[in-house]
């Protein structure tokens, strides 16, 4: 890592996104990680997903060791230009529309049904039952 640091901009990272060329940034580095595809333990597809981009919250999120670290000084090409780095845009998620909390009534009439349907399928079963012996 010796030397003139080179200093790339996203468009120019974003070229190399393939098996054939494959760069990576990565906490503000880039690295030429093409060699490493067919050794990567998850495989090439979660490399070549993470290119185009920052990859650093890839990088975090998997948990990688302190020799997957120590290993991408290997790989090192550059620097990357901050200002080429859109900001990340914070997700927020669409408000949920509130349930009517006051809905008593309705939780009442539920319970009512579930207590009197039964009863009334229970009267017409015995009123049935009642009604053929007497017919017989």
């Amino acid at each position: 890592m010796g030397g003139e640091r080179k200093v790339y901009t996203l468009a120019e990272v974003s070229e190399h996104n393939n098996s054939k060329d494959c760069w990576l940034i990565i906490d503000g580095k880039v690295y030429n990680v093409t060699k490493f595809l067919d050794d990567h333990p998850g495989g090439d597809d979660v490399l070549l997903s993470s290119t185009a981009k920052d990859a650093t919250d890839d990088f975090e999120d998997v948990g990688h060791s302190n020799n997957a670290r120590a290993m991408l000084d290997d790989f090192y090409v550059g620097d990357i230009d901050p200002a080429t780095i859109p900001a990340k845009v914070q997700h927020t998620p669409p408000e949920q529309p509130q349930n009517n909390l006051d809905n008593t009534s309705s939780d009442f009439m539920i319970k009512m049904l579930q207590f009197l349907v039964p009863l009334i399928i229970l009267g017409f079963a015995v009123g049935f039952r009642f009604y053929n012996t007497k017919s017989t």
